[in-house]
């Protein structure tokens, strides 16, 4: 993506140090330049994309400082991931920002109905023995609701928005050039009411004639036992405000599992190590194992061979969609020592020549676990 390259400062052609307000001109400038609706660049898509990400973390205080200290691993290491941006949803953030319609393909009096709000993301990070049991976690969002004072219409209380006298409230506008060809009709957003339909004469003074304000909000969200690393939840209604009294967008909760040391998850499974001393295999031992819920204690017998797995049936993750658990895969390492003395050479030889071959049960080898795996 471009704006991993490239300063966001430089993509809004801002110095470091500019204000809201300066921040907030160059963006609108770049969205009036940039958008396909407007531009015939071939690049002026993603450039729009650019300009959209830049304007996400510099208009936000917290997230700008983060930046100008720690650059975009900053911002990534405490959860940010920029909006996945569509046309019709940055039309609707841009209509809560600055009272705007910047857009006018397929928006022919759009803007006089309502429409629905833009869906917003949000990062939650749990452990492992949270997904396990369930959990409950507090994220914090910043989206648009409707303008109290105004019920939304952008107009100051006491006055309406008027019809614009340019496009006739249809948002767009049609120039009729004449070439050797024939003629042809251009379809463009009207330069009054910028794609609207309807002019706000008299601003409402608290939104500033956007119909919408910014919140910051807190949300409790239930995450469901057996949630893997990356899964998302949604919370409908919980997202931006619409237009015009249109419905609010979605919530969407990615939830990131920090892993556990000592485990590996596999789907439902959960694989750990059990370590033995040779005369531990050799005679049995009760070893624990490291879980979600705490330690597991499990009784290995004597003859335990080195790469076996013990399997705990319904001791690993509980499953989204109900029924049984997963299991719990122990995985045996048997440590040999690596140095003897004299007199321990002597009674290793002594034991294994007091053993004979009888001792040794044959298995049925690597190839023969490995059919009776298939099987």
């Amino acid at each position: 993506m471009a704006t991993a390259e490239r300063d966001y400062y430089e993509i809004l052609g801002v110095e470091r140090g500019a204000s809201d307000g300066e921040i907030k001109k160059a963006f609108r400038r770049l969205a009036r330049e940039l958008h396909p609706d407007v531009s015939e660049a071939p690049d002026a898509e993603e450039r729009f994309r650019e300009a959209a990400e830049a304007y996400e973390v510099l208009s936000d205080p917290e997230r700008r400082a983060t930046y100008d200290r720690f650059g975009r691993e900053g911002l990534r290491g405490r959860g940010f991931t920029p909006g996945d941006f569509d046309l019709g949803s940055l039309s609707d953030i841009f209509g809560a920002f600055f009272g705007e319609a910047f857009f006018g393909q397929g928006r022919q009096a759009s803007r006089a109905r309502p429409g629905r709000g833009a869906d917003v993301a949000a990062v939650a990070e749990i452990a492992l023995a949270d997904a396990f049991a369930g959990s409950r976690v507090t994220v914090s969002v910043r989206v648009a609701r409707t303008c109290a004072s105004c019920g939304g219409d952008g107009a100051e209380p006491g006055t309406r928005p008027v019809t614009c006298s340019t496009c006739g409230g249809a948002g767009r506008v049609q120039q009729v050039s004449q070439s050797v060809f024939g003629q042809f009709v251009r379809s463009a957003a009207c330069p009054r009411c910028d794609g609207d339909g309807r002019i706000v004469e008299s601003p409402c003074a608290a939104c500033d004639g956007a119909g919408r304000i910014l919140e910051d909000r807190s949300l409790d969200v239930d995450v469901p036992a057996g949630i893997a690393d990356g899964q998302r939840i949604r919370l409908r209604g919980e997202g931006h405000a619409g237009s015009l009294g249109g419905p609010p967008g979605d919530l969407f909760v990615q939830v990131h599992v920090r892993p556990q040391p000592g485990i590996e998850r596999d789907g439902d499974d959960l694989h750990a190590a059990a370590e033995l001393t040779m005369t531990q295999a050799a005679l049995g031992a009760l070893v624990t194992v490291p879980g979600p819920e705490g330690e597991i204690e499990l009784e290995l017998p004597a003859g335990t061979q080195p790469g076996s797995v013990h399997v705990l049936e319904g001791r690993g993750m509980p499953s989204l969609h109900g029924g049984r658990r997963g299991d719990m895969h122990v995985h045996v390492r048997v440590r040999v020592p690596r140095v003897l003395t004299p007199a321990q050479r002597e009674l290793v030889e002594q034991l294994d020549a007091s053993l004979g071959e009888g001792a040794y049960h044959a298995d049925d080898g690597f190839f023969g676990r490995l059919r009776n795996v298939f099987r």
